[in-house]
């Protein structure tokens, strides 16, 4: 059943003095140090066949914090340390389920820079968050206003590769209600020359926003590789430039997404996409740079949880379903359609544009699905399943 609210994460910059990015560093060097303990004890039981739980690695944390080498995590809150055990241990409940791979050691250079407060390490009132062993409260900017009444239920505080720092919200959003219901419907092919092509014949352009900085993307990337390994600051500050061009990148990408499913998902009721194997996609070297631009994990991702927010739905298509092969108008199969074929005329006269014909396909694929929880299409010759599955929405916790 849906929850009367849905808890949303509201995230803002944020630019700490000197004390509190001290401060915030040794939490996360903590963080990370804590997480990594932790996962080499369970890993060492691991291999005596003896499994260690939560509260086994919480009474770990006591011990070590009173031996000499790791007092140090005495300095910072316990809090954000708890939280990198329960992520530990989300981790390898997922690990145990076959949804993720073995839980991995964080890495000092690699790995994010965050930590997590619950409430009863941090203060917000009247637009004033102070995290705990702060004696100041944080100078947030509040780009946009969080919803009225909002009690925040953890904080995340981050800092990215380009060096700025971000503080994530967690709070229930009232605003957040079923959309009125529609009969629109709409299947989507997505591809590289346009990102999508819709069943109604709109094309969307592909930004290429990795295309357009990729010459700045390549001077930084020249001068950072100029500087020597022993160059500590002036390496750092080249890395830090590249990141900075990398964030750009990112920033416009994710700005675009989030505008184009919101309006996708507001005007259609039913949205049906296609089952895309990416991390396969990616291995081909000639398409990898502009498949990763392109970024259609991310859209999918953005189009599911909308949905569910908004009552909408979104149906996955088989990646096996021949789309493009398939005559829209009669329902003829054509046996090779080779990707340099942008437009083909069918034996019964109807002249297809490839995507677009792909679109109107999946549309219908989707929708016979949504009636009849399978693909019913007699054209497919391609072992392994059904052409169409549906997708349900996400089970909302209680």
């Amino acid at each position: 059943m849906r929850a009367s609210h849905v808890k949303r994460a509201f995230k803002y910059r944020f630019y700490p003095s000197d004390a509190q990015a001290a401060e915030l560093s040794r939490t996360f060097g903590c963080v990370r140090k804590v997480y990594n303990l932790a996962l080499a004890a369970r890993t060492e039981a691991w291999s005596r066949q003896v499994r260690v739980n939560y509260n086994q690695t919480s009474a770990m944390l006591t011990d070590w914090k009173k031996t000499g080498e790791l007092a140090y995590l005495n300095e910072v809150s316990s809090v954000p340390l708890q939280q990198a055990l329960r992520h530990l241990q989300v981790a390898f409940t997922n690990f145990f389920a076959k949804r993720a791979g073995y839980p991995r050691f964080q890495s000092r250079k690699k790995s994010r820079r965050s930590a997590e407060y619950t409430t009863s390490a941090f203060r917000f009132r009247d637009g004033r968050l102070t995290l705990a062993k702060m004696a100041e409260p944080l100078d947030v900017v509040w780009s946009r206003p969080l919803p009225q009444g909002a009690a925040p239920s953890t904080v995340t505080v981050s800092q990215d590769a380009a060096g700025r720092w971000y503080v994530s919200l967690l709070c229930e959003d009232p605003s957040v209600q079923p959309l009125p219901a529609t009969d629109a419907a709409i299947g989507i092919d997505a591809g590289l020359d346009h990102l999508l092509t819709l069943s109604t014949g709109e094309k969307i352009s592909n930004p290429r926003h990795e295309r357009r900085d990729r010459a700045r993307l390549a001077k930084a990337q020249r001068r950072l590789a100029r500087k020597a390994a022993g160059d500590g600051a002036n390496r750092a500050k080249a890395r830090r430039k590249v990141a900075k061009v990398y964030a750009r990148i990112a920033d416009r990408r994710r700005d675009h997404l989030h505008k184009l499913t919101t309006r996708l998902v507001r005007e259609n009721q039913t949205i049906v996409i296609e089952d895309l194997a990416v991390r396969n996609m990616v291995k081909n070297g000639s398409l990898a740079r502009a498949i990763s631009d392109a970024a259609w994990s991310q859209l999918r991702g953005m189009l599911e949880y909308k949905a569910q927010w908004y009552g909408r739905e979104v149906i996955a298509v088989d990646r096996w379903f021949p789309s493009s092969k398939l005559c829209s108008a009669c329902g003829s199969l054509r046996q090779k359609m080779p990707l340099h074929v942008r437009t083909w005329t069918c034996d019964c006269g109807t002249t297809h544009d490839r995507d677009v014909n792909a679109a109107k396909n999946i549309l219908a694929v989707g929708l016979t699905a949504s009636v009849c929880g399978a693909g019913v299409r007699p054209q497919r010759n391609t072992p392994g399943g059904q052409s169409a599955t549906k997708q349900k929405p996400l089970q909302r916790e209680p």
